[in-house]
């Protein structure tokens, strides 16, 4: 009998230090709990229209009295052409700027720790992290201004001796991707490089000292101390990247992009604008299918990746 009244008890004590909990924490909850609308509203709520997919969507029926096709949409996307090649140009770029930005970011981050002038610390890293804060679209007017046939580049090719006359980049498909990566890299490096600087002061003080006293170098610490002790941070930042690959961009490859390069600089944000919006097409459905494509991939590349981390033992998200 003396078990069987204590259970009870048990569990109105954690009710009632849930709720005492919650009385005492009422504002954060309020406040989490504005964040989690914000969420639903504007992230959830909105996949709703992906029914459009498996519709032959009209703007005038709406999502209720547009016809249901299945897969119709799905297996046009794969029969054509164009789109495949646009998830190859997709799939390049992605991991180009995952690849290059992941190490650049490391790399600038490890050496700028190595700078012992805080005043040039401080100077260096401003200057490196404000074309973050510059829109795409002046990002890709410097760089095509820099790359024009009267641009810096040429003009120093030129002074230099290296070509005769100048050079048309944006006319070369070869070089788009380059272009396309180091405009990026630009852009983010400076950037992405903060949370490995601020994963780098948390590294413990002994271990450099204890490499000190073994005769370790500069570069040596560099290399056995300070990179594997980043190790998890930059696991956990690869996973979630990953699932950015076939986010290669938009604006940059839109602007940059032209006829002479159109089979290398068409991403399938480009192809959804294509056939979702332009007057030509207006297929709502086959943008809404293609979008759902890319979700789909990046959610499984995820997924591989934790996987693939969790057997090798290394952080991994879930």
């Amino acid at each position: 009998m003396s078990l069987s009244t204590s259970k009870p008890s048990k569990k109105r004590k954690e009710n009632a230090f849930t709720i005492k909990e919650f009385k005492r924490q009422w504002l954060l909850v309020v406040i989490a709990a504005v964040y989690v609308l914000y969420g639903l509203v504007f992230n959830y709520l909105p996949l709703a229209g992906w029914v459009m997919a498996f519709q032959n969507y009209k703007y005038k029926l709406g999502i209720t009295g547009s016809k249901f096709v299945g897969l119709d949409k799905f297996k046009f996307l794969f029969a054509d052409n164009n789109f495949l090649l646009v998830i190859r140009n997709t799939f390049a770029m992605g991991v180009l700027n995952l690849f290059f930005g992941t190490v650049t970011a490391i790399a600038f981050a490890i050496l700028l720790n190595e700078v012992k002038n805080t005043m040039g610390k401080k100077l260096i890293q401003t200057i490196s992290y404000l074309p973050h804060f510059l829109s795409m679209i002046v990002v890709t007017g410097i760089v095509h201004d820099a790359l024009s046939s009267t641009g810096i580049i040429n003009e120093l090719l030129m002074k230099f001796g290296i070509i005769d006359s100048p050079y048309a980049f944006f006319a070369k498909k070869a070089w788009f991707w380059p272009i396309v990566t180091l405009s990026n890299l630009w852009k983010e490096t400076g950037w992405n490089a903060i949370i490995y600087l601020a994963a780098i002061t948390s590294i413990d003080p002994s271990l450099y000292e204890s490499a000190s006293i073994d005769g370790a170098g500069r570069f040596q610490k560099m290399w056995y101390v300070t990179l594997p002790s980043l190790r998890p941070t930059i696991m956990i930042l690869l996973l979630m990247n990953v699932g950015n690959v076939l986010n290669a961009g938009f604006e940059i490859q839109y602007l940059l992009g032209n006829g002479l390069v159109q089979s290398v600089s068409k991403t399938i944000d480009i192809y959804v604008l294509d056939w979702a919006i332009n007057g030509r097409n207006m297929d709502y459905s086959l943008g809404t299918a293609a979008g759902i494509f890319k979700s789909v991939v990046s959610l499984s590349l995820i997924v591989i990746a934790n996987t693939i981390a969790k057997k090798t033992g290394d952080e991994r998200l879930f």
